[in-house]
């Protein structure tokens, strides 16, 4: 399933702002981070992020780690709705930047907080509404919780990009193999 041009970006970012507090590690800790991780995702207004933003988006995150914890779309579509609740709606079309058309549902001067709630609402109303809650992912690395939304064609998206987990849980399972003497080749006859 592909999904509109928008969507996509704002998965990737609710599951990088899920992720923010890994392990205790607080990387939305300062107004500048918080500028940044905005920044990096081009998120309309990131320079007015201001220290009243933290502790709403802090609390964003929480909701986003429940919708990550819950695999079972009924209970997704719940927090979703509970986030829609939350969000003074009033869906346009813009375009700016390089972004081509694509959707805004609160006014330009809302709250950074406000605005990203409702955009990561969305996005996951698309999920959810196309059957496709089972993208919503943790990391198969045995000693890795971190979330990530899984756009592959095929589903088969097992692991995050922050910590290489796919590259560790490779190699030791290639170093397993070659301990036990089978190093992954087939015997001559």
């Amino acid at each position: 399933m592909q999904f509109a041009h928008d969507t996509e970006p704002s998965l990737v970012m609710a599951a990088d702002l899920a992720n923010s507090a890994y392990e205790g590690d607080e990387r939305l800790a300062t107004v500048t981070a918080l500028r940044e991780y905005l920044r990096e995702h081009e998120f309309t207004g990131w320079s007015s992020a201001d220290s009243g933003d933290l502790a709403p988006i802090h609390a964003l995150r929480e909701d986003l780690v429940r919708v990550w914890a819950a695999h079972d779309p009924a209970e997704v579509a719940g927090i979703v709705n509970d986030l829609l609740a939350q969000s003074p709606q009033q869906p346009r079309l813009t375009r700016h930047g390089s972004w081509d058309w694509h959707l805004h549902f609160t006014p330009d001067d809302a709250p950074i907080p406000v605005r990203m709630r409702a955009e990561f609402a969305m996005a996951l109303v698309d999920l959810v509404r196309s059957g496709n809650v089972d993208r919503l992912k943790t990391c198969a690395a045995d000693d890795c919780d971190r979330v990530l939304v899984d756009l592959s064609r095929n589903r088969s998206r097992r692991f995050c990009s922050e910590g290489n987990c796919g590259n560790r849980t490779h190699v030791a399972a290639y170093r397993e193999r070659q301990a036990s003497g089978s190093g992954g080749r087939r015997d001559e006859p």
